[in-house]
């Protein structure tokens, strides 16, 4: 597997931001957020030489109780990813490819990463569906919903592009999102790899554990 280091500048003048809408296999440009995923072939993991930080962010969790970030994953191997359940494509393939990686690590070593997905349709993904769902993928993975503006600012921050669901002519809901998953570091507490929509099982199996030990893959 490939590393591609990139730096805060490269990122500055990156082209905007591929949103992925899930099921449509479309592309949308937005001049909002910096690029990232331009700067490394598919399926390889982009370490930053400036890390971002962990943002500041409470939701609600599947179990219907405040959940914050910061305070829950400090100090764990963490992965966070933004999609939405009813997301035919990407992101039940991005869960399950995480889900089936992690089940090769260790026990111990399952049992210390945190994986946390936040939904870009809350509207939809209520705590009891997105716990449904998520069940499905893996029982200790994190599912968080709430206020589709909070949500949006902390992907923002971490240089994902978000928007909101919008209705189709046919009647589908399409919710356009930034594929990454990023990776957080138990030694520093910040967001410091990241991973496109092309990152394949063996892929995440080679770098988890050195993930978990906040290593660079």
């Amino acid at each position: 597997m490939r590393t591609t280091r990139v730096t805060v500048a490269a990122l500055a003048v990156a082209t905007a931001l591929a949103l992925t809408a899930c099921g449509g296999g479309t592309e949308k440009n937005t001049g909002s957020v910096t690029q990232i995923t331009g700067q490394k072939k598919a399926g390889t993991a982009t370490v930053l030489d400036r890390p971002f930080d962990k943002p500041e962010l409470v939701l609600t969790d599947t179990t219907g109780k405040p959940w914050n970030l910061r305070e829950q994953t400090k100090g764990r191997p963490t992965l966070m990813y933004f999609g939405y359940t009813n997301c035919p494509d990407v992101c039940p393939l991005t869960m399950s490819n995480i889900a089936v990686a992690k089940k090769a690590l260790p026990k111990g070593e399952q049992d210390k990463l945190q994986v946390v997905f936040v939904t870009t349709d809350p509207e939809r993904d209520t705590p009891d569906s997105l716990g449904a769902w998520l069940r499905a993928q893996d029982p200790s993975f994190t599912g968080l919903t709430g206020d589709f503006a909070t949500i949006q600012a902390a992907a923002r921050s971490l240089g994902i592009g978000i928007e909101a669901p919008k209705k189709e002519a046919d009647g589908t809901v399409v919710s356009m999102h930034g594929a990454q998953v990023i990776a957080f570091s138990p030694k520093t507490d910040e967001g410091y790899v990241l991973y496109g929509e092309g990152t394949t099982v063996d892929d995440y199996t080679k770098d988890l554990p050195k993930i978990i030990k906040g290593e660079n893959p």
